[in-house]
């Protein structure tokens, strides 16, 4: 009985020993499966991390950070062209005098917005007084004249006047009006208010007026300085029609007309890239150099144009565009090429690498090419490709760490 009771005991033992040896690999199976699970977790988690470069609104902000959507531009079939920002001649305007004068004040400087009709300066000589003083004369004289030349006609008409004082009463009369008109007009091109003088007020100063609407180019002239007639004191270009003067060389004449683009920098905004569509080629070449004039207007006016500046631009004569970005968007890692997509969260700004494939280049620009489509809307950095690549490595590597 005592050896029965020995065997049950002993199967009981074995039993329990054997079932929780199998709980126990049982659970370390399993807590091995987890651990590994863990350990993928976090290391996707440090790979999603490294794929993705954070920048506060501060931090994109000092490094002035440039965003927008990809280009199309023309990467090939372009013809090379400089020239000049111009204003056709109905913008410019040149102030002179008509009568020597002295110029007693200035009312403006160089760079200042003037309106049409706005005074610019004022003039003073004995001349004008003069002027003035033979109107009125001239305007007195007249009026006697006609009283005189009406007399005569009543006298004539009732018989009792001869023909001879009636026409020669005419003949002043006419000779006085003519007088009048000739001196009135030469007084309102000297600005002068001709009715002011018939009532006796006499100007001791005109002022010259600006002809158009725009800024004031140059002054000519001081305070106090005697001025010769048709001398140039003030210059009023009106910069709204600014546009580019392209000269384009014989063996590409054929190659340009009207409507084409035109891509075109100005060194007073660098790293800026304005537009224009051409709407005059001219017929005439230029002896020195043979070339033609090719004028273009501006589509994205920015900053101060002002004529006269040198331009540097490329007329597209070929319509195949291709996606571009700048040079400064792409950057290479190894064997590859990679740019960076940008979305905006919450406060900060979030950048993506996303490799391409680089075609032709065309200045600071290069066409690229994505693997995988991208949507139309999707905004990539334009700039300090090279500092976000930098800033990635870095987050690897603090991540190994």
């Amino acid at each position: 009985m005592k050896n029965k009771i020995y065997k049950i005991l002993t199967v009981m033992v074995l039993t329990i020993f054997v079932s929780a040896c199998g709980n126990k690999e049982n659970h370390s199976e399993n807590d091995g499966h987890s651990d590994s699970e863990e350990q993928n977790i976090e290391v996707n988690e440090a790979n999603n991390e490294s794929e993705e470069v954070m920048l506060s609104q501060q931090q994109f902000d000092a490094l002035k950070m440039k965003i927008d959507t990809l280009a199309l531009r023309n990467m090939s079939g372009y013809v090379e062209a400089n020239g000049t920002l111009e204003v056709p001649p109905q913008n410019e305007a040149a102030i002179t005098t008509v009568i020597g004068a002295n110029v007693v004040s200035i009312k403006v400087i160089e760079g200042d917005k003037v309106n049409k009709g706005q005074v610019v300066a004022y003039l003073s000589h004995p001349n004008i007084i003069q002027a003035q003083t033979d109107y009125l004369n001239a305007y007195s004289n007249s009026n006697f004249l006609k009283k005189n030349y009406e007399r005569q006609q009543k006298l004539y008409d009732a018989g009792v006047g001869s023909g001879a004082n009636f026409q020669k009463a005419e003949a002043e009369y006419d000779a006085s009006k003519a007088m009048v008109n000739g001196l009135q007009a030469q007084l309102k091109i000297l600005n002068v208010n001709t009715s002011s003088v018939r009532n006796g007020t006499i100007a001791q100063r005109i002022a010259l007026r600006s002809p158009i609407e725009g800024f004031v180019q140059k002054v000519e002239v001081k305070t106090g300085q005697y001025v010769e007639p048709q001398t140039e004191l003030f210059e009023i270009v009106n910069t709204h029609h600014v546009h580019a003067d392209l000269m384009v060389f014989e063996k590409d004449v054929y190659k340009v007309q009207k409507g084409q683009k035109v891509n075109f920098t100005v060194q007073s905004i660098p790293d800026t890239e304005l537009i224009a569509e051409i709407y005059s080629v001219s017929k005439t070449f230029e002896d020195n150099p043979k070339a033609v004039h090719v004028h273009a207007e501006i589509e994205n006016k920015k900053g101060n144009l002002i004529p006269g500046m040198y331009i540097q631009g490329k007329i597209q004569v070929d319509n195949t565009q291709t996606k571009a970005l700048p040079e400064s968007a792409v950057i290479k890692e190894g064997d590859r090429y990679y740019v960076f997509s940008v979305e905006k969260e919450n406060d900060d700004w979030s950048f993506k690498p996303i490799e391409v494939v680089i075609g032709t280049k065309d200045g600071n620009w290069v066409a690229v090419q994505f693997p995988e489509d991208i949507e139309k809307n999707t905004k990539f950095a334009y700039n300090n490709a090279y500092y976000l690549i930098a800033e990635m490595k870095k987050g690897e590597a603090e991540h190994e760490h």
